[in-house]
């Protein structure tokens, strides 16, 4: 099943013109820079921005086309904001019972209780708005779209509005969310750490245009798009908890090229996670090196490489089909003779966690 979106939106010197199509499961997070059309994209799904001629369909079912706009109010859509927006003269359960109590009973899937939990607000729900934090009232706002039991919940910068801290504190419920509801979510944002946390499928829109969609992990290491150009040009892989190494406090991360070695964490053996690797966090070594304090060396294939400035270029390999990538100096990989197809050695000197 998928979703998918095809608006034209004329709005004074801006225009959305997209052709979309989407999985209709996991989170897909719509990525580009301010003013791109991420939130009107995210309207117009919601039925909020009237588009002529445009195209919807979620998960079999059309909700515009030539002949049919079904109105806002009548798609099941959760939608939560940039502000929590709730209501001030109620306290936390009021707000979250609000559409729950509004929707028949048939279509209750999820249960209030459930939407507590998930969004771990149990122990607020006799307060009033203005008493709770920032993080608070976000997932206070999470809640409430649960509630009415959604078939798309749509998602505007959510986390935008929060401090370092207040982040930290809701993204692992957003993990929970995606873990435990069979719910399509559509997140926009502009942070390249939230979508590496979080995304299964990435878009890339650029003056009202999808320039690119895909895997994420694909998508970030793409050297024709602007992700794998930055300085924080990264890399996503999805391995498995394989073990711990009691004595060194090490646990161990498998994935299908190889396996990596992290500080111990306190994770179940099986567990799926996510690991960044940043590419300037790389090096790369014609043969395997074993005087080395660098644990994390995996045998790779160079599958491109592009030019990032005038002194520096971005390699993108392949671990056993896993992409990764690396940043080198053009001296550094005249010196190593390095071009597409030679096999060579990744050094990541620091691997990152997500969950």
């Amino acid at each position: 099943m998928s979703i998918e979106a095809r608006f034209k939106l004329d709005k004074g010197d801006f225009r959305l013109d997209v052709d979309l199509t989407i999985p209709a499961s996991g989170i897909t997070s719509l990525l580009g820079p301010s003013g791109c059309g991420k939130t009107t994209l995210l309207r117009a799904i919601a039925g909020l921005e009237q588009c002529q001629n445009g195209y919807l369909k979620v998960a079999g079912r059309v909700w515009q086309d030539s002949d049919q706009f079904v109105p806002p109010h009548q798609r099941p859509v959760g939608y939560v904001f940039q502000e929590s927006s709730l209501f001030a003269h109620i306290d936390v359960r009021g707000n979250i019972e609000y559409g729950y109590k509004r929707l028949a009973k048939a279509e209750r899937k999820i249960s209030l209780d459930k939407a507590i939990e998930l969004s771990g607000v149990g122990h607020l729900l006799q307060r009033k708005p203005e008493t709770l934090s920032g993080g608070e009232r976000q997932r206070v706002a999470i809640a409430r779209a649960l509630a009415v039991s959604p078939g798309i919940l749509l998602m505007d910068e959510p986390l935008a509005a929060l401090d370092p801290a207040r982040k930290q504190e809701i993204l692992p419920y957003l993990e929970s969310m995606h873990d435990e509801l069979d719910i399509p979510v559509i997140y926009v944002s502009h942070s390249t750490d939230e979508v590496a946390r979080l995304a299964d499928h990435l878009v890339l829109l650029e003056e009202g245009r999808i320039i690119a969609s895909g895997a994420t992990g694909e998508m970030l290491t793409r050297l024709d798009l602007p992700l794998a150009k930055g300085e924080d040009a990264e890399a996503l892989i999805k391995a498995v908890v394989a073990g711990h190494d009691d004595e060194y406090a090490l646990t161990y991360l498998d994935f299908s090229g190889g396996r990596f070695t992290v500080s111990q964490k306190p994770l179940e053996i099986g567990k799926p996670v996510r690991l960044r690797v940043v590419a300037r966090d790389v090096s790369l070594t014609l043969e395997h090196q074993a005087d080395t304090s660098i644990l994390n060396i995996f045998p790779v294939i160079i599958d491109e490489i592009t030019p990032v400035g005038s002194s520096q270029l971005t390699v993108r390999l392949l671990a056993n089909d896993v992409p990764l990538l690396s940043r080198v100096t053009r001296k550094s990989a005249a010196l190593l003779g390095l071009e597409k197809g030679k096999q060579v050695f990744a050094q990541a000197k620091s691997v990152a966690l997500l969950a």
